[in-house]
């Protein structure tokens, strides 16, 4: 124990830890052991990987950020990569086993330099400015603006980010959809564009049937039947009305019994009761509604009552769905049914219909005036399946977003990469010191990129890659890329392989940063008590022992 009285902690040296050099050698090791996992998911020709979970559920995907998830690692820069590719799915929505591969790769260029003795701080500094560079030519030298009403094109840039996925086969019937799923959800107000395709574009997934049948539907579908047998199930130019309440009696919170003395109590109880939801029923029945949603429970009574008014009632909808339905036929959602007023009615729908599909009832609001919300209903014949296109189709909904709000393309099939990599090796002449040398080396790594595309097409990777060397080395060649169907090198403006830059952008940025995070790291210490040490010894506990404690 100190002087002062405080217990003092005994560091025991004999411990094995892992510093330094070491340390980044394991982090280059693990960032290029995930990058591996997904290397043979990019391109037309990508391999699809099956997942299985501990309940024994599978997951059939060639989507990086699917796979990645469902993967346990223990290693932590193992679990930093497995982030990128989330992050990369949650900014920009594609480009998610790219990131995985490029920062792979990125972070394994780096190892040479670290063997050499250069510190990374050097190589951190090229780092970043190569990022800088890239940003700069990507925007610059090689994007292309994309007239925004050009329909054709933008269907294209779809159908180059769903080619290499498994609803490619039905790239017409899934880019339709996303382009128009992502043009109703688009709100323009006070000189800024929202697109919230995560809230208002909901898919739906019914198995049975073929996913040709699958349709984007001018309007709302809930999985909700109504409340009572005898109300209305088809409804023309509906009147709706959305609520937060429940049509039932409401209890005191302090109400905790209640003293009955004569017989007639109990009935005026009832009464109480009785007068209290007539009362509610009232208050809505007043604005001669023909559909009344609410997201909490509706009473026998309250039923009864509505019915009689011919007047068809939802109950226990989830609140995206109420809010989605208030967006898509302009009605007010309405806490209490004496607020009710007649702006909150919803009159922008037009029909109201309760369909059953297989054994389960559907209620579809549609026919919309100007919704600016919307339900996609995909059907194919099996759960797992439809999870896939599901996939698939947010991708694609993510494009057409991106596409709207930064209407810039570039070129696909590795082009881009190519031309980056040969503007960076001219440039990194100019640079002085050391610093050109890592610089260089990430211009060399973006070459990963066109060459997995090669290797997945297995066709002969060093010929190939060499000629497209060549090709690059030549002015104006700067769109060829690699063909991923046929693995032969082609132009890539011919083949109308597109994908928009922010995409391009955002994959560079995570992987570089990525990259520079783990070069960083000099050492990992452990939070964790292990029972027995590296010798099979007990390690000792961070807590104070008694010795440690004795002056």
């Amino acid at each position: 124990m100190s002087q002062n009285g405080a217990p003092v902690l005994v560091l025991n040296t004999n411990t094995k830890r892992r510093f330094g050099h070491k340390v980044q050698k394991e982090n280059i090791a693990a960032g290029k052991a995930i990058a591996d996992v997904v290397r043979t998911c990019i391109g037309p020709r990508a391999m699809l990987k099956m997942l299985m979970d501990p309940m024994g559920g599978i997951v059939m995907t060639n989507d990086g950020n699917a796979i990645l998830r469902e993967i346990t690692v223990q290693h932590p820069a193992a679990k930093s990569f497995i982030e990128i590719a989330r992050t990369q799915d949650e900014e920009v929505g594609d480009g998610t086993t790219s990131v995985v591969v490029l920062a792979g790769e990125i972070l394994g260029v780096a190892e040479q330099f670290l063997e050499q003795k250069i510190h990374p701080t050097v190589i951190i500094k090229a780092y970043r400015q190569v990022l800088e560079d890239m940003l700069n030519i990507l925007d610059k030298e090689f994007s292309i603006p994309l007239p925004m009403d050009d329909e054709n094109k933008l269907v294209e840039v779809i159908q180059s980010c769903i080619g290499t996925k498994f609803i490619g086969t039905w790239s017409d019937l899934a880019c339709g959809i996303a382009l128009n799923a992502v043009k109703t959800v688009k709100i323009k107000e006070e000189g800024r564009t929202e697109i919230d395709i995560k809230r208002y574009a909901k898919v739906e997934k019914v198995p049975g049937g073929a996913i040709e049948d699958s349709e984007l539907l001018n309007g709302i579908m809930l999985n909700k039947d109504i409340t009572h047998p005898k109300m209305r199930r088809l409804i023309k130019n509906p009147r709706i009305i959305l609520l937060d309440c429940s049509l039932e009696f409401k209890k005191g919170e302090s109400q905790t019994d209640v003293e009955i003395v004569k017989e007639t109590d109990f009935t005026r109880l009832l009464q109480i009761e009785e007068e209290f939801i007539e009362q509610m029923c009232n208050d809505i029945i007043a604005l001669k509604p023909d559909l009344v949603c609410t997201e909490k429970g509706v009473s026998d009574l309250a039923q009864h009552y509505l019915m009689k008014a011919n007047i068809s009632v939802l109950r226990r909808l989830r609140k995206s769905d109420n809010n989605r339905i208030a967006r898509a036929c302009n009605a007010t959602i309405v806490t209490r049914t004496d607020e009710l007023r007649e702006i909150h009615v919803g009159t922008g729908a037009g029909r109201f219909e309760i369909k059953k599909i297989g054994d389960e009832y559907f209620t579809f609001i549609t026919e919309c005036i100007n919704p600016k919300a919307c339900t996609i209903l995909l059907r194919g014949p099996s759960k797992d399946i439809l999870n896939e296109v599901e996939r698939n189709l947010q991708d694609a909904l993510h494009v057409a977003k991106n596409i709207m709000l930064n209407p810039r393309l570039v070129t696909g099939g590795g082009s881009i990469e190519m031309a980056i990599s040969q503007a960076l090796v001219k440039k990194s002449s100019n640079i002085a010191g050391v610093v050109q040398w890592p610089y260089k080396a990430v211009a060399q790594a973006l070459e990963v990129i066109p060459r997995t595309l090669l290797q997945n097409c297995g066709v002969s990777t060093i010929r190939t890659m060499t000629s497209l060397r060549a090709k690059h080395a030549i002015r104006g060649n700067e769109y060829w890329g690699i063909n991923g169907e046929t693995g032969e090198m082609s132009n890539m403006k011919d083949l109308k392989v597109w994908e928009p830059i922010v995409v391009k952008s955002q994959v560079y940025k995570t992987a570089i940063e990525t990259a520079i995070l783990l070069v960083r790291i000099d050492d990992i210490v452990s939070g964790t008590k292990k029972i027995g040490g590296d010798d099979g010894q007990p390690k000792p506990s961070a807590q104070p022992t008694e010795e440690s404690m004795k002056e």
